[in-house]
């Protein structure tokens, strides 16, 4: 099956926004040592459990490190009614292209894991 998919330089500026959130389906080390501003975290294999706690959006903007995991929670939720894409080359990606990651580790510098 095909997932939707687009480059990190294709998303809007501002993520997330009121009509679209960014959901990052990485492990929380992943997370705590860096990521994008603004995005909700939920680890993949607690998406199932959480649902509830994705906002109502028009869009949901899936990111992993590379692509692999976010493109199969994409599917899952696509399959499952959500308007899901995933977002290609994953944080690793998104971190290339400049976008801004930020850290939770007070001090560190923000890294993709």
């Amino acid at each position: 099956m095909q997932v939707p998919g687009v480059p990190p330089e294709d998303l809007p500026a501002e993520l997330p926004d009121a009509k679209s959130v960014l959901l990052d389906v990485r492990e929380n080390d992943e997370w705590a040592a860096g990521h994008a501003p603004g995005a909700l975290h939920i680890p993949m294999n607690e998406v199932p459990q959480r649902l509830d706690e994705l906002p109502e959006a028009d869009q949901v903007y899936v990111v992993c490190r590379s692509g692999g995991r976010s493109a199969r929670v994409t599917a899952y939720l696509n399959a499952n009614g959500w308007d899901a894409v995933n977002v290609e080359r994953g944080m690793n990606g998104w971190a290339a292209t400049g976008r801004p990651v930020v850290s939770d580790e007070p001090g560190a510098e923000p890294m993709v894991l």
